[in-house]
């Protein structure tokens, strides 16, 4: 049984470097000319399985790409990539690359299941100054280090939505954990966002950056997600196109999560909720994105106001971690323990 047990791992593995990470080169050698194959990284498809991940329709608005040819990619994809099914066993094997990022509070980490997780997208909102973009900083400087099961820590990619990013704010983290500022600061790369548009075009950037520094990038932070989108589409006349541009954006955040095992934090706003007085709610307030931002985000923080610098975040929604609340401190050093 063990040595059956051990050539389902072997073969596991094997199948992540041959077909998960797999460069588009190898199209090379399966008929697929070098322009096209630059085409499809321009466009920020770099790996066999970004391919997979892609509908024949984005395939297809590739310049130069007819139905012709990427139906021939599509078919050299499925010959030498897996076929997509595998076992339970097979899939708990793969989760085993799962790392998780340190949240600098000890009870936050244990409400999260020892951090933020790789391969998944962790929302967190609530209203300003609840600790949305400081939990944001705190991981900048938290996913450089060192953490559990061999996790050696590595580069951030920052986007910038709401203009809130401070390199200074790096500096005062990284002096509580005895890290070098500049080191740190190095290690942080940043992008201001203008646009809904900007911030889907950054994507094929980011997604390019992964491809060329393979395993050096741990994490990516967009704070906030839906700011531009509430900004370029206004009024109900425009929400079912704001709707399905983020669903498009959330989609490609969720494939680079995959595909590059990245861990994604995402902060969110909220607004008003007219039927909460119908249903005489508590709280007469909601995330802004509606389902698709709810159906997209792998687990979803609900923060509020504590006492003092105190914050409370709440397990909203989640597939593997129970519903809960935990108490964390914004200090100089960023997100730590509540004091008593």
């Amino acid at each position: 049984m063990m040595n059956k047990d051990q050539t389902l791992v072997d073969q596991c593995e094997q199948d992540v470097e041959d077909g998960l990470f797999q460069d588009v080169d190898v199209l090379q050698g399966h008929g697929i000319n070098v322009a096209d194959i630059k085409k499809l990284k321009s466009a920020g498809i770099c790996t066999i399985k970004g391919i997979q991940m892609s509908t024949r329709k984005r395939l297809s608005s590739i310049k130069g790409f007819s139905e012709a040819k990427v139906d021939k990619i599509k078919e050299v994809c499925s010959k030498i990539a897996w076929p997509g099914f595998l076992t339970a066993l097979e899939v708990s094997d793969l989760r085993k690359y799962i790392f998780r990022i340190s949240t600098g509070s000890q009870e936050l980490d244990k409400l999260l299941g020892g951090g933020i997780e790789s391969m998944a997208i962790t929302e967190a909102f609530g209203e300003f100054r609840t600790g949305k973009t400081q939990l944001s900083h705190t991981f900048c400087v938290a996913a450089q280090m060192p953490g559990e099961n061999g996790y050696m820590g590595g580069k951030v990619i920052f986007i910038d939505t709401e203009h809130t990013f401070r390199p200074d704010r790096l500096r005062s983290i990284a002096n509580r954990f005895n890290l070098d500022e500049t080191a740190v600061l190095d290690n942080v790369l940043y992008a201001r966002a203008y646009t809904s548009e900007h911030q889907y075009e950054l994507m094929d950037y980011i997604a390019a950056k992964f491809h060329e520094e393979p395993g050096v990038f741990k994490l990516l932070v967009i704070d906030s997600v839906i700011a531009l989108f509430r900004v370029d589409f206004s009024g109900r006349g425009e929400l079912a196109e704001r709707q399905q541009k983020l669903a498009q954006f959330m989609s490609r955040l969720q494939k680079v999560a995959e595909e590059y095992n990245i861990a994604v934090f995402i902060t969110n706003q909220m607004t008003a909720d007219p039927g909460a007085t119908l249903t005489f709610q508590a709280d007469p307030k909601k995330p802004v994105g509606g389902n698709i931002l709810a159906h997209a985000s792998t687990t979803r923080i609900a923060l509020r106001k504590g006492r003092g610098e105190n914050r409370i975040a709440k397990i909203y929604d989640s597939p593997d971690l129970p519903e809960n609340e935990a108490t964390f401190a914004i200090s100089e050093g960023g997100i730590i323990d509540a004091k008593d």
